[in-house]
């Protein structure tokens, strides 16, 4: 892929990223998506399939709930992204929840034990060096 090509598809993932952020926030009612972040979109090679992550605090629970008024959101949200941005074919929207929050959160908590427990020293914050 040429690196023109890239910087095209990444532009039009960071505009849908956006769209979809502005219409959840303004134009969407459904409880279940309030206090939802998009976090990323990824377009397949083609531009026919936009994956698009989602994080949401909570339990299980608040993310099935999520995922569910995404499922219903879905038409009105592919409906205003081709009102507002011009594309030859507008993609299928498929939403995923983003596990990379809980996943670094996970990793903080392993060193911070692995820490307390001594198996590896503390890392020195480079500002108390100054």
């Amino acid at each position: 892929m040429s690196h023109q090509a890239f910087d095209r598809k990444q532009r039009l993932a960071s505009e849908i990223r956006t769209v979809l952020a502005e219409t959840l926030l303004h134009k969407v009612n459904d409880p279940r998506l309030e206090g939802v972040v998009i976090s990323t979109v990824r377009l397949n090679r083609d531009k026919t399939l936009a994956k698009i992550y989602f994080s949401v605090v909570g339990d299980e629970e608040r993310e099935r709930q999520a995922a569910d008024g995404f499922d219903a959101a879905s038409p009105f949200l592919r409906r205003e992204l081709g009102r507002r941005m011009r594309m030859r074919a507008l993609p299928v929207l498929e939403f995923s929840r983003d596990d990379s929050f809980a996943y670094g959160d996970k990793l903080e908590r392993l060193f911070d034990q692995l820490h307390s427990d001594g198996v590896i020293p503390p890392v020195k914050d480079p500002e108390e060096e100054r």
